[in-house]
Parts: structure tokens; C-alpha cells; sequence
């Protein structure tokens, strides 16, 4: 398993996957706004997405896991 973890402080403000999707590595799997800009968070490995931990408008933090891809 693989943790899609926030790489800066920031709100989700997209998921772009559902639990169960196939993804590819380096796909988009949640866009945040951080310091007045849109981000993509990608995923890290191929797999199918198993969890989705984050909610959108929610704050995270750095190193907070927001998607487990299996």
C-alpha cells in the first residue's frame, strides 16, 4: 500500500478518484489550494484507490494522508 500524503499545508478543494478506481502513477488523485494557488496531489504508485481519507474544504497539514492506493 501507498499513502497519497499533503505535500504543503492547504484545503482540499477537488477529489478526483473514488474508492475502487484503477489509477496510474503520477495521476491526479485531489487538487488543494495552498498559498493562493491550486495544486495537484498525484498518485505515487499504480493501484486501485482503497481509502479516501480527506473531505473537500477541509484544512490538512503537512504529511497528513489524504488517499491509500493498494
Amino acid at each position: 500500500m501507498a499513502d497519497v500524503v499533503m505535500p504543503m499545508n492547504g484545503k482540499v478543494i477537488n477529489i478526483a478518484v473514488n474508492v475502487g478506481d484503477s489509477v496510474q502513477e503520477d495521476a491526479d488523485v485531489v487538487v488543494i489550494e495552498a498559498m493562493k494557488m491550486e495544486l495537484p496531489v498525484v498518485a505515487v504508485k499504480t493501484g486501485v484507490v482503497k481509502e479516501i481519507k480527506a473531505k473537500v474544504g477541509e484544512s490538512y497539514q503537512v504529511g497528513d494522508v489524504l488517499v491509500v492506493i493498494d
